[in-house]
């Protein structure tokens, strides 16, 4: 801990103009010895958490970075006083549509002490009803998540594709609860197409802020095991993912069916087709309701900006290729034709195996 806390300050330091860090690596060094872990100040805080969104790599809106909004939470521990706080990320967070990248910090885990989980990959989750003969209505990569929340004495919902889920989260005793989501923090946007006047009558629609609430935040050897964050969606996570995959929706034969087109074969290019008019109509929806979202072509060269500032500021950028270019038409964007250092840097946010298997309704007791 000392070893990572030292390369973090030091970076801290380095990076802000606050001179030598030696100081305040003796004073964590004193702390670590007498506790076994330190705290860290609100402002090393904040340069954590926005430093861990620049060095994410599978992100490609890291050119916003720096204006990740911090809301230190790190005084609650208690499940119920998570889930109060995460409703309270979402209302701060969608603003109308107006969406604002924010993490909200819960307590850090200490020795013998584990601070507070979140077992939802996401804040906002549909749920996945599997039915008797094998097939689900909503979300197949929620069943586990689904079947968990009913088991802790969630209802269910009303029994729609789009059932938002509760939020499951814990405290330091380690036992989940279920927590509703009131209907106001969640912003949803019905689809239309603005060339098809039947794509509406799909009954489609996707919340607005994609928060993820299942990652670890590490800063300088300290784990926040609960700091769910957000930016915006990129179009393509709704069009060509979520809806589109053949284990999520899987909606490009519905689609296909309503344009008309022949699904006899794949050489007719069908599933292309159909997933391009998805993805207009995601677009034009979030662009109608007045919400924020971004096209995978402004976004490819806006993460091209991003790699010229920090390469013009000494700094590495690392970034996985499979995941910075978009699943849709990834050749006509300028993040396709280039390689990528793929080096994780520190502070990040990381996923644990235990907070994978959370997010599946599994339960995995935490080493801390």
């Amino acid at each position: 801990m000392l070893r990572a806390a030292t390369e973090f300050l030091t970076l801290h330091h380095t990076e802000e103009g606050l001179g030598d860090p030696a100081p305040r690596i003796a004073e964590i060094q004193d702390e670590i010895g007498r506790t076994g872990t330190y705290r860290h100040t609100a402002r090393e805080l904040t340069f954590g958490a926005r430093v861990a969104w620049r060095n994410a790599n599978r992100c490609i809106g890291r050119l916003y970075w720096r204006s990740l909004r911090v809301d230190d939470r790190r005084d609650l521990r208690s499940a119920g006083e998570v889930a109060d706080a995460a409703v309270r990320h979402l209302r701060e967070a969608t603003r109308g549509g107006r969406i604002r990248p924010l993490i909200t910090v819960f307590a850090p885990d200490t020795p013998g002490r584990p601070g507070p989980r979140i077992w939802s990959d996401q804040l906002i989750r549909y749920a996945g009803y599997r039915r008797p003969d094998g097939t689900v209505l909503g979300d197949p990569a929620n069943t586990g998540l689904t079947a968990l929340a009913r088991r802790l004495g969630w209802p269910g919902g009303p029994g729609t594709p789009f059932d938002v889920l509760p939020l499951i989260a814990q405290g330091p005793d380690g036992v989940p609860h279920w927590f509703p989501v009131p209907q106001d923090a969640v912003h949803e946007v019905p689809l239309t197409h603005p060339g098809h006047p039947w794509f509406a009558e799909l009954g489609l629609r996707w919340h607005a802020v994609p928060a993820i609430s299942h990652m670890c935040l590490e800063i300088g050897g300290v784990c926040y095991s609960a700091a769910p964050f957000n930016g915006w969606y990129m179009g393509t996570e709704i069009g060509a993912r979520n809806l589109a995959d053949t284990d999520r929706y899987d909606l490009l034969p519905l689609v296909a069916a309503g344009l008309g087109l022949d699904t006899s074969s794949d050489r007719t290019l069908w599933k292309d087709r159909a997933l391009v008019e998805l993805n207009i109509a995601v677009l034009h929806s979030f662009d109608l309701a007045g919400v924020t979202v971004a096209d995978h072509h402004t976004e490819s060269r806006r993460f091209l900006t991003h790699l010229d500032r920090e390469e013009s500021q000494g700094r590495r950028v690392g970034a996985d290729w499979s995941w910075i270019v978009p699943p849709l038409s990834g050749s006509t964007t300028p993040v396709f034709h280039r390689t990528y250092d793929e080096t994780e840097l520190r502070p990040a946010f990381v996923h644990h195996p235990e907070g994978l298997a959370r997010a599946r309704g599994e339960y995995v007791p935490d080493l801390v």
